[in-house]
């Protein structure tokens, strides 16, 4: 939800004028999806890096405001997050093909490099990690909320929307964690990494699905959020984080269960992407009712709300140079980290499998039923590497042995289908390759950091930044 509001004062005016756009826009959106009125130009990627400003000590630094005002000078894509101290690192959308993935580790190295050393300027560094280990819940405070009018906007109405009842965090993993927050800021301590598939609207509904069937395995590779507050929790403790600092149900229309705002969905679309759309209108409480003047075709009471849904996959619509709209999806399951190149390992991966999941004849969505995916996604996030989860044919099976045998390989004839160089292939699925050989991905580094070391938070946090600035993927980093 990158729009940014002009004001955060609302009325019940306001509501119903927005209710009425958005009414207005998602028919309209509607006769676009019969008439296929979307660019053909499909298999564009792209990614949104979420990252930490830290001190000398490895501690949170809310200074994002003087940090953004260096990258701006400097022509640098880097936004605003929820918290000041967080910044977001956006990408440039390329075409999936050819050398596609050097380009984008290069230009990720560059922007990292560059953003490293405007860092510095202000005594500061940079790390990406799912969540920091040294966070604690006193700095996830409203002071340190970003200059955002829409970060304040969305914190009124979620608490109007709960009734002034504070959200409350129950997490159950290797250790217990249950505590209550009175904003929306413990949000802030989860960071992603975001890839972006802009895809071809005859063939979104598939590619949709096989994001959801592939968010178990890509969470499990990618995990790197054991602790949070101290307390050793899931693999990748991001997920129920997430979703229990946005807690609103869907309440609206008929039909909406109690799915929330920060959701794995309740099923597969069954023909078309555009039900995502009709959903967030019929049950879903509008918390941003931010007017724009702007022509109907624009969408931007549709986009605004969309961005307040904050689906594990969603769906989103965007606009070329030339006005045309595109669709493209966002695979929101992975954490920020450990390093560049482990970075796009995780999209050569995420890319792979998904192209060739939805081009195969038999649609995989026949074969595991939604809740078992689902199910798969939260064990897989609870135990990462070391879980075990339903697959296609109906058997369980661990997920290395997944990784292995059905990922991995989707995945290298999936670029091959893309027309990806082999050497791009060879080189970034090697990182996952090797990720899997070694049992390691960023959480199980941590853990096994802390239990060798006998380490606290602020010690696992310095090694792990020495570490990720030293470049090589987690599974060759020593502990």
């Amino acid at each position: 939800m990158g729009q940014e509001i002009e004001s955060s004062d609302f009325t019940h005016k306001d509501f119903q004028r927005f209710h009425a756009h958005l009414r207005e826009e998602t028919r309209l959106l509607g006769e676009w999806f019969e008439q296929d009125w979307f660019s053909d130009q499909g298999k564009v990627g792209g990614f949104e890096l979420e990252v930490w400003l830290v001190d000398n000590n490895a501690q949170p630094k809310p200074i994002n405001n003087r940090y953004l005002k260096l990258t701006e000078a400097n022509n640098l894509p880097v936004v605003a997050e929820l918290a000041q101290f967080n910044v977001e690192l956006n990408s440039e959308p390329r075409a999936l093909q050819g050398n596609v993935l050097s380009q984008m580790q290069a230009e990720l190295d560059g922007t990292w490099q560059q953003c490293s050393e405007l860092a510095k300027q202000l005594d500061t560094s940079l790390v990406m990690i799912g969540i920091l280990p040294t966070v604690a819940d006193t700095q996830l405070t409203l002071a340190n909320m970003s200059d955002v009018k829409r970060f304040r906007a969305l914190n009124e109405q979620v608490l109007r929307l709960r009734e002034g009842r504070p959200l409350n965090l129950d997490i159950q993993g290797r250790q217990s964690l249950r505590l209550s927050h009175g904003d929306v800021m413990l949000e802030s301590a989860a960071t992603s990494y975001q890839l972006h598939l802009q895809v071809e609207l005859s063939c979104a509904a598939r590619y949709y699905n096989a994001a959801h069937i592939l968010s178990a395995p890509m969470v499990a590779i990618s995990a790197n959020s054991p602790y949070l507050f101290g307390h050793d929790l899931w693999d990748e403790t991001r997920i129920p984080l997430f979703e229990q600092s946005v807690a609103l149900e869907a309440v609206s229309g008929r039909s909406c269960g109690k799915t929330g705002r920060v959701t794995f969905g309740s099923a597969y679309v069954e023909s078309s992407v555009y039900e995502c759309f009709l959903r967030n209108q019929e049950c879903y409480p509008v918390l941003l009712p931010a007017m724009s003047d702007g022509p109907v075709e624009e969408l931007a009471h549709l986009r605004l709300h969309n961005g307040t849904i904050w689906r594990w996959n969603r769906p989103l619509i965007g606009f070329d140079a030339k006005g045309e709209p595109h669709l493209r999806l966002e695979h929101r399951v992975v954490p920020s980290g450990p390093t560049v190149i482990d970075a796009i390992a995780n999209a050569a991966l995420f890319f792979g499998a998904i192209q060739m999941m939805a081009t195969i004849d038999v649609a995989p969505e026949t074969q595991l039923n939604f809740n078992l995916a689902k199910a798969n996604f939260y064990a897989a996030a609870k135990d990462g590497l070391g879980a075990e989860v339903i697959w296609l044919d109906g058997n369980k099976l661990p997920m290395l042995q997944l990784l292995k045998q059905e990922i991995l390989p989707m995945a290298k004839q999936g670029l091959k289908l893309l027309d990806i160089d082999q050497a791009d292939s060879d080189l970034f699925l090697g990182v996952i390759e090797e990720r899997i050989k070694q049992q390691c991905n960023g959480a199980v580094w941590q853990r096994r950091y802390v239990a060798k070391h006998n380490a606290d938070m602020t010690q696992l946090t310095l090694a792990y930044r020495e570490r990720q600035q030293q470049g090589q993927p987690v599974h060759e980093w020593s502990v």
